[in-house]
């Protein structure tokens, strides 16, 4: 079998090889500082014992695992820690196709690549649903394209890459669809730190045995490095998901759970709200600036992307390299995200020159 290769990699290329000065805002790599207990945490593990260096269980270090059971309100059974998101929405997507349910896939479009490109590594067959202008979902049209084929129905909030926040019966609809036709619910729920809009529902909040939340620390602890994320599952499916993991991973990093336990455990809330606050400031910039350059786009209620749409200038893949080459600024690609935003661009807040993007965006449009 074959697999593309990720647009985000050819165009961090391009901007890397470009003859000039380039603003990145290509990938969600957060430029703020991590807690100051992570940084404490790993500088004291590196003075451990040797065997603190030696394998970790598999589904996780029991402490870390306490701590999130404990915050998410679920048994610590439920939850393994993987590498990252996308190890659990592997996992996840995994453990909905193999139940012989169904093999098909309802993803959203717009729609975060990486999803279609699992679905298409576990064999499941796609089917999409347009989201509004604004990136909210109308769980309608989930039920429209469900069907007994329907094994699995993804979806993201707050939403990469339209920054859209599903509210509390949107949720429940999904959940309500997926026990329906014995589909599971995988909320990717990776930026719900980021949520500008106070509708934000995580899907731990709606009992069922026909969801599984993803998340990880990649984010909201400014760390994609460290690739430490979890995932929920129902009882039931505990334990197959923790052989794939062992399977695929064995374990993950040890030092890095241990950090981030740290930081879970010494960090305040002061540190989220100002991180929040820092990017509702970036977003106010950039979309004045593209007020400027007489763009549409989506102002969002959460994560850190902005998604905008210039006259006679669609996204594609070319247009993207144009803006590198002549304006100095790296987004992606609309058509990344499927066919819905093939005349816009993604753009990533997380620089700090952000405002400097936009005005170079204002000046060349």
């Amino acid at each position: 079998m074959e697999y593309d290769e990720p647009l985000f990699f050819k165009v961090m290329q391009y901007a890397a090889n470009a003859d000039r000065d380039v603003v990145d805002m290509v990938s969600g790599n957060p430029d703020w500082e991590p807690p100051e207990a992570l940084r404490e945490g790993l500088h004291d593990y590196a003075d451990a014992d040797s065997d603190q260096f030696q394998y970790p269980p598999s589904e996780g270090l029991r402490d870390l695992r306490e701590e999130i059971a404990e915050r998410r309100n679920v048994d610590v059974e439920q939850v393994i820690v993987t590498n990252g998101a996308g190890e659990a929405n592997y996992l996840a997507m995994a453990r909905a196709l193999e139940r012989d349910a169904g093999d098909e896939v309802i993803l959203t479009d717009p729609v975060y690549p990486y999803y279609p490109g699992k679905t298409t590594m576990l064999g499941g067959e796609m089917r999409f649903v347009s989201t509004e202008l604004d990136g909210s979902l109308d769980p309608a049209k989930v039920r429209d394209v469900a069907s007994d084929d329907t094994g699995c129905i993804v979806v993201n909030t707050p939403n990469n890459p339209t920054g859209a926040v599903y509210d509390r019966e949107t949720m429940e609809e999904l959940v309500a669809i997926a026990e329906e036709y014995d589909a599971l619910l995988v909320a990717d729920e990776v930026y719900d730190h980021f949520d500008f809009s106070g509708r934000f529902e995580s899907a731990l909040t709606i009992d069922s045995e026909h969801r599984i939340v993803t998340t990880a620390y990649s984010k909201s602890m400014a760390i994609t490095g460290y690739r430490v994320g979890y995932a929920v599952f129902p009882e039931s499916l505990v334990k197959a998901a923790k052989t794939r993991h062992m399977l695929v991973n064995v374990a993950t990093s040890r030092p890095a759970q241990q950090a981030v336990l740290d930081a879970l455990q010494n960090t305040d809330a002061e540190y989220y709200e100002e991180t929040r606050a820092m990017l509702r400031a970036r977003i106010d910039a950039f979309t004045d600036a593209l007020d400027e350059a007489g763009a549409e786009y989506s102002r969002p209620d959460g994560a850190f992307y902005v998604m905008a749409r210039f006259e006679d200038f669609p996204g594609t893949l070319d247009n993207v390299y144009t803006l590198i080459d002549e304006a100095g600024v790296a987004g992606m690609p609309g058509e990344a995200f499927g066919e819905s935003r093939e005349e816009w661009f993604r753009f990533a807040l997380v620089t700090p020159r952000a405002d400097e993007a936009a005005a170079r965006l204002a000046d060349y449009f």
